[in-house]
């Protein structure tokens, strides 16, 4: 499930001040004392109370002995995908970047430490890694899944774990060679998964196969009941951002260790995606295609259609793409999919997460226990996934513009900074902790927790931290 996708209520509780018995607490910017005091508080509850072996899951009981990932975590469990070991790590390493603070380039180092752990064979890793081993002093023998060998590029998997440890390569001189080999064998076998027309799988276990290199088109069969397989995993795929998160790996990669073949991999990475664009009158993404460049079944839930949250996270990675390779080629296909998003926008302002393939309907489904059908009726939509998701078209149309100019995006101000920073120090209780209180919504991983349940949130550790950073290198103190 993709990390956007979910209602993250838990971003409020991140920003709201605690404090509402100080009138205008909230509102004094913090000193810049008062900032670092609280990063380094969050930092050591998070990084010496919540990590197990460096790593870390999504969500946590109070006293910390209840654990979710997707799912309940045992105590020997920690997780991969965003906003797991890589995010937390990577909030970490931002505060050493902020402040200097080797303290946060330690907490940083043991998250990596934990990656390099759960690495396997085909050199990526999966969703979770066991780190019962590490307890015994097990040194890079992998989890539970190691044996299996499958690098996932499935809600950022792979891609955050590759960015994240050449990150802390890079801060640690590129001595540490455990994180440096780590890195660079997950960053050869992710150029070997990457098919001739520039796409990549969900899932690898070697090097792809070769295929042959055509533009998306429509399917000339009976989508609704044929062309369904078990291993959609090794399609062409853009489901839950896997080409955003690749190259954000790919730009770090080649900013880092100058490597020409990442650059490569990145710009045959936007011929895929050019390649990828629905023709006309849809001209939008799907989510996954198979070898002929139609649009696939997935799950029993994800059908062959033009998809609406890809089609954004399309258009966001073009720009990246154009941004780090300086050229404009990549910008072309963005204005006809805004058309096309705009005309395809629902009532109430949203997006259908899916849209029926030439008609354009907005496609839902309904569920009776692991069965799905496929309906025009919204009224019954399946909880657990997200059938109607935001429009970001206002954010997508400036950045457009701002590239087409050579211009940076639009900066936060630093006024609302420095609110942010207010709120989130406010919030900061005496443990070190900024306790989240579930008020419903779809949280990241849909744990099942009850109205008013408190809890720890790695999603607003992240963040909050991110808000400190940006806070301490803009303020004028």
């Amino acid at each position: 499930m993709s990390l956007r996708s979910c209602v993250t209520a838990v971003a409020l509780v991140a920003v709201q001040c605690s404090w509402a018995a100080t009138p205008g607490r909230c509102e004094q910017p913090p000193t810049r004392e008062q900032a670092l005091d609280a990063l380094r508080a969050a930092a050591g509850f998070f990084s010496e109370r919540v990590a197990i072996q460096g790593g870390y899951v999504y969500h946590y009981s109070l006293d910390l002995q209840q654990r979710w990932g997707e799912g309940p975590a045992g105590q020997d469990l920690v997780w991969v995908q965003p906003p797991g070991t890589p995010s937390v790590g990577m909030a970490l390493l931002r505060a050493y970047d902020a402040t200097g603070d080797r303290y946060f380039l330690t907490a940083a180092r043991r998250a990596a430490d934990a990656l390099v752990y759960g690495q396997v064979r085909s050199g990526g890793w999966s969703n979770k890694i066991d780190v019962s081993g590490m307890r015994r002093g097990q040194q890079h023998e992998g989890g539970q899944r190691r044996a299996a060998g499958r690098s996932s590029l499935d809600d950022g998997q792979t891609q955050s774990a590759i960015e994240f440890l050449i990150r802390v390569d890079q801060a640690l001189d590129f001595n540490d060679q455990p994180i440096h080999d780590a890195a660079r064998l997950a960053l050869d076998s992710l150029l070997a998964a990457q098919f001739p027309n520039g796409g990549f799988p969900q899932v690898w276990k070697g090097a792809v196969e070769p295929r042959p290199v055509v533009a998306a088109n429509y399917p000339h069969y009976d989508w609704r009941t044929e062309g369904r397989i078990k291993e959609y995993w090794d399609l062409y795929t853009l489901n839950d951002n896997v080409c955003g998160y690749v190259a954000d790996a790919l730009i770090a990669a080649h900013k880092i260790y100058d490597d020409p073949r990442y650059e490569t991999a990145l710009q045959r990475l936007g011929d895929f995606l050019i390649l990828a664009q629905m023709p006309a009158p849809q001209r939008g993404w799907a989510q996954q295609y198979n070898e002929q460049m139609e649009p696939a079944w997935a799950r029993a839930f994800e059908p062959p259609a033009v998809a609406s949250d890809e089609t954004q996270e399309a258009v966001e990675t073009l720009l990246k793409i154009a941004a780090a390779t300086a050229d404009n080629r990549y910008l072309e296909p963005i204005p006809a999919a805004l058309d096309y998003l705009q005309q395809s926008l629902l009532t109430d302002g949203r997006l259908a997460r899916f849209y029926e393939l030439e008609t354009n309907r907005p496609l839902y489904m309904t569920r009776n226990g692991r069965q799905y059908s496929l309906t025009y009726d919204d009224s019954q939509l399946p909880s657990h996934y997200a059938f109607k998701i935001p429009a970001r078209l206002p954010t997508l149309q400036t950045r457009y513009r701002a590239a087409l100019q050579g211009a940076d995006p639009p900066a936060v101000p630093p006024r609302r900074i420095a609110q942010r920073a207010a709120a989130i120090v406010a919030g900061l209780d005496q443990q070190g902790r900024w306790v989240s209180v579930y008020h419903g919504g779809r949280l990241v991983g849909q744990p099942k927790f009850q109205s008013g349940q408190p809890y720890l949130s790695s999603l607003v550790f992240c963040r909050n931290v991110r808000v400190l950073c940006d806070y301490l290198e803009t303020a004028a103190f």
